[in-house]
């Protein structure tokens, strides 16, 4: 699809009698290349546009309400922003503020930005605000003092509004004007101005480590940026403190930041072999033939391994998807001394002759997760391109050109960015791999029954506290199956109702004879109506499905309920396209519908007499819940 084209369809679409473009959304990576100011007019052009006019099945748009606020005036952040986020398949709804209203949105209640409640707000800072009008070039920490002053005003607005938001906040570190930086005439004077401004990006970064508030490390990420941060004339005449291309890459990080937000951050990395993890091919080479030592090419594929493996340390599962003959690839892996990656790194591997789209269908049904879970990187423009025709919800990197740039290529667009990383996520691989040793298990069993008796099952419900609140909100928010809505809790809206009498979060953790699975459910419950306990969300990861982990939760909710005097549970169901496994559980729990009101089902279930949820196979280990 070409620049022309995708500008063409957008301009039908904004016709009143214009037809759907499901294609559109997901063909809007064709402006990756075109101008700046070319992807400015798409996004002016796309505001227009409804969301049901360009999503599809194959690639739903999530909705989401952003808010941008700063200190400058914002230029084309706004619609450069919309058609970021629209390629990676959220519809969002901005709210714009005026010029250097930062601090009056965030500090006052009553303000439009907080009464317009966005999922994320968007922060956007620049050097100007905070220093001072003059400075003396002589009196460096009176200049650290006033940076101090306007850090602290920052800070208590930031502060103020994110007790009040159940949003997430991002800020971003400041770049400092070369001019300010020019103005001291001394080299070490001119360092010691460098010194004091880190301490002020460094207070930005510390503040990003608090509660739903996330800092951006912008000043670092422009550092290959090509051309200045603020062109001068723009600056004075209009107070646009930054140039369109800074504007873009912003719009670009703000966007993999709202796709965390929302948890649907990529969980696989499927990886081709031949001139991808290494230089040439295998098959024609042999295996002293490929290249993977310290020189040019074999450095660069060699790289490539590095962040791959670098990725699966922090909870990316990696897979191979490669044309290639199994025999050698396995030789590969196990004698090649210059592999960082060795077989034990992948929890799955498809290498055969077949179509690549249908190997990475294959792989994320053997996983269990979506296609939008996985992201696709091969060398080839031909594998490339099938994929996105046959799989628009595969995430492509094309590694082609030269492979020097194949690392920054794999990890530009942020696929793989999360709020935060935990132990179970840097455990991710293992626990995938001990799925594959339950499955061979299982399959020494005539029955289920006997299978999960052996099993030996203990699950766990616990409250949730300050280690498990980001991994249970992140479980909420990545989970697509078993779950009960679309709109998940935020960490923020987690963070509160843990800490409110009227409501209850629980984790449900999982251990069987081959280790701990770790945090894999959580259950979300409104409590206000002391005769009826209202369970607002409940999911539950894949990797546990049809042990009976769902009705151990269940009757332990029941128990808990039932003993504060409640009647009834009742259980909120609101369908989407992929959450049929999370319906399930209500009819075959014994709830039944109550009502159904604005596309969302109330489930009931009586509590007297008691229900007897738990499965004979499960032990259920009571935490610690005051109910």
């Amino acid at each position: 699809m070409r620049v022309e084209e995708v500008l063409l369809r957008i301009r039908r679409l904004r016709r009143a009698d214009a037809p759907a473009d499901p294609e559109l959304a997901p063909g809007l990576v064709h402006l990756d290349d075109a101008a700046v100011t070319t992807v400015a007019s798409a996004g002016r052009l796309l505001a227009d546009v409804p969301a049901e006019k360009l999503a599809s099945p194959n690639f739903p748009l999530r909705p989401l309400r952003v808010a941008v606020t700063g200190t400058f005036t914002p230029g084309t952040v706004e619609p450069l922003l919309r058609v970021a986020l629209l390629r990676i398949g959220i519809a969002a709804e901005i709210h714009v503020s005026g010029f250097d209203q930062v601090v009056l949105d965030l500090s006052d209640p009553g303000s439009a930005l907080a009464e317009f409640r966005p999922d994320v707000t968007l922060c956007l800072l620049h050097d100007g605000w905070f220093l001072p009008a003059e400075w003396d070039p002589g009196d460096l920490d009176g200049l650290a003092d006033a940076l101090g002053q306007r850090a602290a005003v920052l800070e208590a607005a930031v502060r103020g509004y994110a007790s009040r938001s159940d949003g997430a906040l991002l800020l971003h570190t400041v770049p400092l004007s070369p001019l300010e930086h020019r103005s001291l005439v001394s080299f070490r004077g001119r360092a010691a101005l460098g010194r004091v401004w880190r301490e002020l990006n460094c207070r930005l970064l510390e503040l990003g480590e608090r509660d739903t508030m996330y800092t951006l490390d912008l000043e670092t990420l422009l550092v290959d940026h090509d051309g200045p941060v603020r062109d001068e004339r723009l600056y004075r005449f209009a107070s646009m403190a930054w140039t369109p291309t800074v504007e873009r890459r912003y719009a670009h990080e703000a966007a993999a930041f709202c796709r965390a937000v929302l948890g649907r951050t990529a969980k696989v990395l499927a990886l081709d072999l031949d001139n991808t993890l290494w230089a040439g091919v295998l098959g024609d080479d042999g295996l002293a033939g490929i290249m993977l030592g310290t020189d040019y090419p074999g450095n660069c594929h060699r790289d490539v391994q590095r962040r791959a493996l670098a990725l699966r340390r922090q909870g990316v599962l990696l897979a191979v998807c490669s044309k290639n003959d199994p025999d050698l690839v396995t030789e590969a892996f196990a004698q090649h001394p210059d592999l960082l990656l060795r077989a034990d790194d992948f929890v799955a591997q498809a290498v055969n002759w077949g179509r690549k789209d249908d190997n990475l269908r294959q792989l994320a049904s053997t996983l269990n997760l979506g296609l939008d879970a996985v992201v696709f990187a091969d060398d080839s423009q031909f594998e490339c391109e099938l994929v996105r025709h046959e799989l628009p919800a595969v995430r492509v990197v094309e590694l082609a050109g030269d492979p020097a740039g194949f690392s920054n290529r794999l990890l530009a667009e942020g696929h793989f960015t999360v709020l935060a990383t935990g132990a179970t996520d840097r455990e991710r691989t293992e626990l995938y791999r001990a799925r594959s040793g339950r499955e061979r298990f299982a399959a020494t069993f005539d029955s289920a029954a006997d299978y999960l008796h052996e099993l030996k099952l203990r699950v766990t419900v616990r409250p949730v506290d300050d280690l498990s609140l980001p991994r249970v909100a992140q479980l909420g928010l990545r989970t697509n199956q078993f779950t009960m809505t679309e709109r998940a809790h935020t960490e923020a809206q987690t963070r509160q109702r843990a800490a409110s009498p009227d409501h209850l979060v629980l984790t449900v953790e999982v251990t069987d004879r081959f280790g701990a699975e770790g945090l894999v459910g959580g259950v979300w419950l409104d409590r206000r109506d002391p005769a009826a306990w209202v369970i607002e969300n409940f999911v539950l990861s894949c990797r546990v499905f049809s042990r009976g982990v769902e009705q151990a939760a269940l009757h332990r909710v029941a128990e808990l309920a039932g003993a504060t005097g409640a009647t009834r549970l009742e259980a909120l169901f609101r369908p989407t396209t992929r959450n049929k496994p999370g319906g399930s559980v209500w009819p075959a729990t014994g709830f039944t519908v109550a009502s159904e009101q604005d596309g969302t089902i109330r489930h009931v279930l009586p509590l007297h007499p008691p229900p007897r949820l738990l499965p004979a196979w499960i032990a259920l280990e009571e935490g610690d819940v005051r109910a």
